[in-house]
């Protein structure tokens, strides 16, 4: 189905009844006519609605025996339920987009008459419809996240109305934790709290944007979910200075590996990262962030437990030819190198999520913009990125 949207709504309203009201018997001995049943549809002619508002139909003085709401071009009827009194009925789907609908409604009043009453709806025709990629996806079961882990939302169509964007979704935590959305360009914004997750946090997203206006003609096209759990804390902590890397596991520092930062030519970007992917074996290409042959900046090789910390070809991974500057010397393409036996032990270890954390080394920080440099804002301006914050 369609997703919702303001109606504009072509409502003609008919009524009928198998007989007319009894007349009033002779003066001083008939008994008062029983009042016929007396049927209204909502939304009223002329109002206009969302496909997600209910269709409405009430009787008083009698009870309605048959509802029925048809599009007009498919056919099909859309789901509904009476009220135990029988004097309400209620949509329970929501109506299509650019579609015509017919309601009919049979109700018997006190008088035991049948009244008839129609109506037909007229939906709104949006220009486009946004679909709303969730990030990550939703995951397979039994999948888990580190406590960096960047919660999205992206549109295939520009929204104009972010506010109306931010007000349709919903990031449930439990344990509770504060949140804040920041639009990261005009089809995309991310969710994080002040500071990493709490481990066990388990994040519940709710995008209910069917029917939600996003701004100049742009409805969302369907609501989605998706939920979250983020396992424990795992922060890698970089250092440029001492070329060694601490592995901290729920805020204790169990390990420590030799590393080899990127080079002053081609430096690690400082601060936090996040692994957004890992693969037991990556060809890393220069060119495929815009770097070619002959820069004397070009590369392309083949590297085993790599992680990416960000899509400006950044990664922890096995490199023996650098073995021997591990430790002492920072050679690399701003990648972070690690021998193969702690390449390993750094790939079992850490998955999607977690982070690391990189100092001194002469790379700015990575852009917000760059899988999930989120964390390079501080709370106060991540929260001016919220149309809500304002």
């Amino acid at each position: 189905m369609a997703v919702g949207a303001i109606v504009a709504v072509a409502l003609s309203l008919t009524a009928c009844s198998t007989s007319s009201s009894p007349s009033a018997g002779p003066a001083g001995g008939a008994p008062a006519p029983r009042p016929v049943a007396q049927v209204s549809i909502s939304p009223s002619p002329g109002s206009g609605i969302n496909p997600t508002t209910p269709v409405v139909v009430q009787a008083v003085h009698g009870k309605l025996t048959t509802v029925t709401v048809t599009n007009a071009s498919k056919g099909n009827t859309v789901a509904g339920a009476l009220s135990p009194d029988g004097a309400k009925w209620t949509s329970t789907e929501d109506l299509a987009y650019g579609a015509s609908y017919r309601v009919v409604a049979d109700a018997t009043g006190t008088d035991g008459k049948t009244v008839t009453q129609q109506s037909t709806l007229t939906t709104v025709s949006p220009a486009a419809q946004a679909f709303p990629a969730l990030t990550p996806a939703p995951p397979a079961p039994g999948l888990t996240f580190g406590v960096g882990q960047i919660i999205g939302v992206s549109f295939d169509h520009k929204v104009t109305d972010r506010a109306a964007a931010e007000n349709a979704l919903t990031v449930t935590t439990t344990p509770s934790q504060p949140g804040s959305w920041h639009w990261i360009d005009d089809r995309t914004l991310h969710y994080r709290p002040p500071s990493y997750w709490q481990p066990g946090t388990t994040v519940k997203l709710d995008a209910k944007l069917y029917g939600v206006n996003l701004g100049s003609g742009v409805y969302g096209k369907t609501d989605r979910s998706a939920t979250y759990h983020i396992h424990d804390s795992w922060i890698a902590k970089a250092d440029g200075a001492t070329d060694q890397m601490q592995i901290v596991h729920n805020g204790a520092v169990v390990g420590t590996m030799p590393i080899s930062m990127g080079k002053d030519a081609t430096p690690t970007h400082s601060g936090p990262h996040v692994i957004s992917d890992k693969q037991q074996q990556v060809v890393m290409d220069s060119c495929t962030y815009g770097v070619c042959p002959p820069s004397p900046k070009a590369y392309k090789s083949t590297e085993f437990w790599a992680e990416r910390i960000s899509n400006d070809g950044e990664f922890v991974h096995e490199n023996p030819a650098s073995v021997g500057a591990q430790g002492s010397t920072n050679v690399s393409h701003g990648c972070i190198n690690l021998n193969p036996q702690n390449a390993q032990i750094f790939f079992n270890e850490f998955g999607l999520g977690d982070v690391v954390e990189a100092v001194n080394t002469p790379g700015g920080p990575l852009p917000i913009y760059d899988t999930y440099g989120d964390w390079e804002l501080n709370w106060t301006q991540w929260q001016a990125g919220s149309a809500l914050h304002h």
